[in-house]
């Protein structure tokens, strides 16, 4: 895997017979968030973090269609939150995405959630080229960064994944359980680590035959993919890294939440219109 994301800006990617198609997880319960609520509908500045992150997609320009997997009893209250954005976004003049779907998620995984959506994706979609996997957790993500991963998958490279170097010190321990001492085994160097991000990009037929072979692992998490690259890799497949963003953090706990509402106060403080219907990014 490469360790040399490359930081060139990239326009929106021409589009090929069929386009890129996207997968947007959004079936996490958010139970560390507190919330009360399914995760991808907690508001940040607003708009919930499942409306910013389709909005970030369809600006993009690269996707032609988007699915959004949800918990299954949510299906009806996710499509209620999405309605109106790609007439907003149309309207803004923020890209243009044929239509946006949702479809129940599994229970079982992450990964189970991905293969129902890859599935819906491509039976609305059957010729497209790419599969975007994107997290609606990390909402704040640029549409650079999804123009990034599509016209790096279009210029030749099976599987694709924006990252930034990791700054901390990382080491490697002999887990213990929670609250015992661990063993260092090991520190990795730390020039050749990288945080991975979402939106992932795929050739479209490596991800359904990454999906197919590891299909055994989605039902359970613990031993599921945590990312779609992982499926890839272990079937001995190539990926690459491009560069992410730090915009496109994980919100996942309180103080990721708090973050996220300081990066869009200091945006607007320095002159971007606060986001309304669109869910701009």
């Amino acid at each position: 895997m490469s360790t040399s994301p490359s930081s060139q800006a990239s326009a929106p990617p021409e589009s090929a017979p069929g386009g890129a198609v996207a997968v947007l997880t959004a079936a996490g319960s958010g139970s560390r968030l507190g919330a009360g609520v399914p995760k991808a509908l907690v508001p940040v500045g607003g708009v919930s973090l499942l409306r910013r992150a389709a909005a970030g997609l369809v600006a993009s320009g690269a996707v032609s269609h988007v699915v959004v997997t949800a918990p299954a009893e949510e299906v009806d209250r996710f499509r209620a939150e999405l309605e109106g954005l790609l007439d907003a976004a149309a309207g803004a003049g923020a890209g243009r995405c044929g239509g946006i779907e949702v479809v129940a998620g599994s229970p079982r995984s992450r990964q189970a959630s991905v293969a129902l959506g890859l599935a819906a994706a491509l039976a609305a979609v059957p010729q497209a080229d790419v599969v975007i996997v994107h997290d609606a957790a990390r909402a704040l993500t640029p549409p650079e960064v999804t123009q990034r991963v599509v016209a790096a998958v279009r210029a030749g490279h099976e599987a694709v994944v924006p990252a930034l170097p990791v700054t901390d010190t990382v080491k490697e321990v002999e887990a213990h359980q929670t609250g015992e001492p661990e063993p260092v085994v090991g520190t990795p160097r730390r020039d050749r680590l990288r945080a991975v991000q979402t939106p992932q990009g795929f050739s479209t037929p490596v991800l359904v035959a990454a999906h197919r072979a590891g299909a055994g692992r989605a039902g359970d998490e613990a031993l599921a993919a945590s990312d779609d690259a992982g499926l890839v890799e272990a079937c001995g497949g190539s990926v690459v890294v491009v560069a992410g963003d730090e915009r496109a953090m994980k919100v996942t706990t309180p103080m990721d939440l708090a973050l996220a509402e300081l990066l869009l106060e200091q945006r607007f403080a320095g002159g971007r219109r606060p986001a309304q219907a669109s869910g701009e990014n």
